[in-house]
C-alpha cells in the first residue's frame, strides 16, 4: 500500500497583524503590515507615518539608512494604501503616547510598497463634513476611525446577541423579503410582480406573521436579526430600512420574555461597556403619559408634569376653567426648579411657540420670586400675567401641590388632554436638555399596561397591531368596551429611546376575530389580508409572545451617536435617497412594460390622476 504524500503549502500574506494590534511584546521582531497612511510628516532625514487599518494606527520611521525606501516614503500623501516592513522597537523616553493603543513602540521601516495611489479627497478630515457629502463618499467616511470604530462595536453587539439567544434555546431563522402587506401603521415598499401582472410584493414591516406561524410549527424559541422596510417620514432614530433584533417565543408570559430579553440587554451592556443596568422598573402607560407626557419617558430627566385641574376648575378664567371641567380636557404645569432667572420674556416666547408646534394654543407662566410670601398671602413674591385670574387659595394649592420653591418658574398647558400631554411632554424634554439636568447616565424601563385601542376620527386603530392580547378578557368582554381594554403589552424604554416593544399575541380565532370586527375590518378584507393566519389558529395553535428590538437604536446609544445613520454602513437621507449610488433611480422602459406598469413624469398629469380617484 502505498504511503500517503502529505504535502505543505506556505501560504504567502500580505500582513502579519493589524496595525492597532502592535504592542510591546512585539519588540524586536519584524512585522509586516497593510494600511492607509493617515498622516505623513516630514522632518528633513526623517519621515514619520501614521498607518491605519480597521484595528489603529501604529507609527512609522523611515531614515537616511535606507535611501531608496525614504524616497518612496518621501511620495506618500494621504489615504495611499500600502504595505510595509519593519522592526518594532520601544519609542525613545518621553515620546510615550499613552492615549494611543500603540502609543508605547514605533516601527522602523525598512521596505515599502505603494498598493494603490488616492487621488485628493472630496471629504476633508479638517473640517465637517455635509452628511450629504458623507453619504456620497461613504466608503471614503467609513475609513474614519470614530466610523470604524461604530461599525466595529455594532459587530460585536450582533455576535454577543446571537450567542445569548443561541444560548437560551432561541433558533435563527429566516423569513421572506417578499411577502403580503404587513399591519405596522406604517406604508409598504411595493414590488410589481412579473409572473403576476398587475399584483405587488410588499417588503416586511416586520416578520411579525411569519415569526407567528414559526410558533405555530411548533419552532417555540425564534430569533432573527433581520431587514425591515417602511415606507414613513423620516428622523434621526428612522431609516426606510432599519434592522431588527426580532424574538418570538411559544408557552411563555408576559413577564418570562421581559425577564430573558432583560437579562439579554443587561449582559449586552456589562459586557461591551461595563455598565450595570440593574433591574428595570416597570411603569403603567397611563402614569408614564401622566407624569411625563410620554410612553418613552427619558427617566434621567427629573421634570414631571402635574395635574392641576381640580384646583383651577372654579377660577374664572375660562382658559384654565374649560379645559379643567372637560372630562376630555387637561391642566397640567411643569415646575422648573432655578428656573426663573434663565427664562427671559423672550425665552419664555420662544417657548411658547415651541408647544404651538404640538397644538397648544398658549403657555401661561408663573415666576416665584418669593414663596415665603406667597405661602403666606397667595399671590405675593409672584410675578405672571394670569395673577389676576387666580385667587390666593387656588394659588397657594398650586405652589403647595409643586413643592414650589423662590426662583422656580411654572410653565401651564390647558386644552384637550392629548394636546396639553403632548405640548408639555415635549417642552419637558426641550428644557431638561437646554438646562442641562439630565441626571445619570443610564435609566431604562419597561412601560406596560396600554390600551388596546385609541379612537381617531371616530374609528377604532390598535395603539400596538391587530394581533396584540388583551390582558384577562374575553372576546364578548373585549367588545362590550373596548377602549376600556388593556393589551398585554410591553415596551423596553432607554433614556427616552423605545428600543423594543412586543406583547402576547392572540392565538384564538375568536379573540383574533372580535379584534377585526372592533377595528372596523370585515371578514372579506380579514380573509384577504390575514386569511392564513386566521386559518392557522384553528389547528392547535400554542400561546406565544414575543418582541423587537431596533438594532440601530441600541448601538446609537451605546455608542453615543445622535442618529442611527452613524451606526449604518449605508444608510439614506432623509428624504430616503442613497446619494451614493444615486437610488432611487429609474427604471429600465422595457422592464417596465413587462411588468405593465407606466410612470407618470407629469406632476399636473398625477395631481389630476389622484383627483379622479
Amino acid at each position: 500500500m502505498q504511503a500517503a504524500v502529505h504535502i505543505i503549502i506556505k501560504a504567502k500574506t500580505m500582513r502579519s497583524l493589524y496595525c492597532g494590534e502592535v504592542n510591546e511584546s512585539h519588540i524586536g521582531q519584524e512585522v509586516t503590515l497593510c494600511g492607509w497612511v493617515n498622516r505623513r510628516r516630514d522632518l528633513g532625514a526623517v519621515i514619520f507615518l501614521d498607518l491605519r487599518d480597521r484595528e489603529g494606527l501604529v507609527q512609522v520611521v523611515y531614515d537616511p539608512d535606507l535611501p531608496e525606501v525614504l524616497a518612496t516614503a518621501n511620495t506618500l500623501r494621504n489615504e495611499f494604501c500600502v504595505q510595509l516592513k519593519g522592526i518594532v522597537r520601544a519609542r525613545p523616553e518621553g515620546q510615550v503616547n499613552k492615549d494611543m493603543k500603540t502609543g508605547a513602540i514605533e516601527i522602523l521601516g525598512l521596505a515599502l510598497t505603494i498598493l494603490n495611489k488616492s487621488a485628493p479627497l472630496p471629504l476633508d478630515s479638517n473640517q465637517i463634513n455635509s452628511e450629504e457629502q458623507r453619504l456620497k463618499y461613504r466608503y471614503l467616511d467609513l475609513r474614519r476611525v470614530e466610523m470604524t470604530e461604530r461599525l466595529r462595536f455594532r459587530a460585536k453587539v450582533t455576535s454577543k446577541v446571537r450567542s445569548s439567544l443561541e444560548a437560551l434555546g432561541f433558533l435563527d431563522i429566516e423569513t421572506p423579503m417578499l411577502t403580503a402587506a404587513t399591519p405596522e401603521g406604517a406604508r409598504d415598499y411595493l414590488v410589481p410582480s412579473r409572473t403576476h401582472k398587475g399584483k405587488f410584493f410588499a417588503l416586511p414591516q416586520s416578520p411579525q406573521l411569519f415569526k407567528q406561524l414559526l410558533m405555530m410549527s411548533g419552532m417555540e424559541r425564534y430569533y432573527q436579526i433581520v431587514k425591515c422596510f417602511r415606507d414613513e417620514d423620516l428622523r434621526a432614530d428612522r431609516q426606510p430600512e432599519f434592522t431588527q433584533i426580532d424574538i418570538e417565543t411559544s408557552f411563555m408570559s408576559s413577564d418570562q420574555v421581559m425577564k430573558v430579553t432583560e437579562t439579554m440587554i443587561r449582559e449586552l451592556f456589562k459586557e461591551m461597556l461595563n455598565v450595570d443596568l440593574g433591574d428595570f422598573p416597570r411603569m403603567p402607560f397611563s402614569e408614564a403619559m401622566a407624569r411625563f407626557g410620554s410612553d418613552k419617558p427619558d427617566l434621567r430627566n427629573p421634570l414631571e408634569l402635574v395635574d392641576v385641574a381640580d384646583i383651577l376648575k372654579d377660577v374664572e378664567f375660562k382658559v384654565f376653567s374649560g379645559p379643567a371641567n372637560d372630562e376630555n380636557g387637561r391642566v397640567a404645569v411643569i415646575c422648573v426648579p432655578d428656573g426663573a432667572a434663565k427664562f427671559s420674556r423672550k425665552g419664555i416666547d420662544d417657548l411658547t411657540k415651541f408647544v404651538g408646534i404640538y397644538g397648544a394654543k398658549g403657555m401661561p407662566w408663573m415666576k416665584v420670586n418669593d414663596i415665603d410670601a406667597a405661602l403666606a398671602t397667595g399671590l405675593d413674591g409672584l410675578q405672571s400675567p394670569i395673577l389676576k385670574f387666580l385667587s390666593a387659595e387656588a394659588a397657594k394649592a398650586l405652589l403647595e401641590r409643586v413643592k414650589a420653591k423662590t426662583g422656580d418658574i411654572i410653565f401651564f398647558g390647558a386644552d384637550t388632554y392629548n394636546v396639553v400631554t403632548e405640548s408639555l411632554g415635549a417642552l419637558r424634554l426641550k428644557i431638561g436638555e437646554d438646562l442641562d439636568l439630565l441626571e445619570g447616565n443610564w435609566k431604562p424601563l419597561w412601560v406596560v399596561d396600554f390600551p388596546m385601542f385609541e379612537e381617531i376620527d371616530g374609528r377604532m386603530h390598535a395603539l400596538h397591531h391587530p394581533f396584540t392580547a388583551p390582558t384577562d378578557l374575553t372576546p364578548e368582554q373585549l367588545e362590550a368596551n373596548p377602549l376600556g381594554a388593556l393589551s398585554d403589552a410591553y415596551d423596553m424604554v432607554l433614556n427616552g429611546c423605545e428600543l423594543g416593544g412586543g406583547s402576547v399575541r392572540i392565538h384564538k380565532q375568536a379573540m383574533q376575530s372580535a379584534v377585526f370586527r372592533i377595528l372596523g375590518i370585515d371578514e372579506e378584507e380579514a380573509q384577504e389580508k390575514f386569511g392564513f393566519l386566521l386559518e392557522a389558529l384553528q389547528y392547535g395553535a400554542p400561546p406565544h409572545a414575543g418582541l423587537a428590538f431596533g438594532l440601530d437604536r441600541l448601538v446609537m446609544l451605546m455608542t453615543g451617536t445622535t442618529s442611527i445613520r452613524e451606526v449604518m454602513a449605508f444608510p439614506k437621507t432623509t428624504t430616503a435617497a442613497c446619494p451614493l449610488t444615486n437610488a432611487p433611480g429609474n427604471a429600465n422602459p422595457a422592464q417596465l412594460a413587462e411588468l405593465g406598469i407606466a410612470t407618470i413624469s407629469d406632476p399636473s398629469t398625477l395631481r389630476q390622476a389622484q383627483g379622479e380617484r
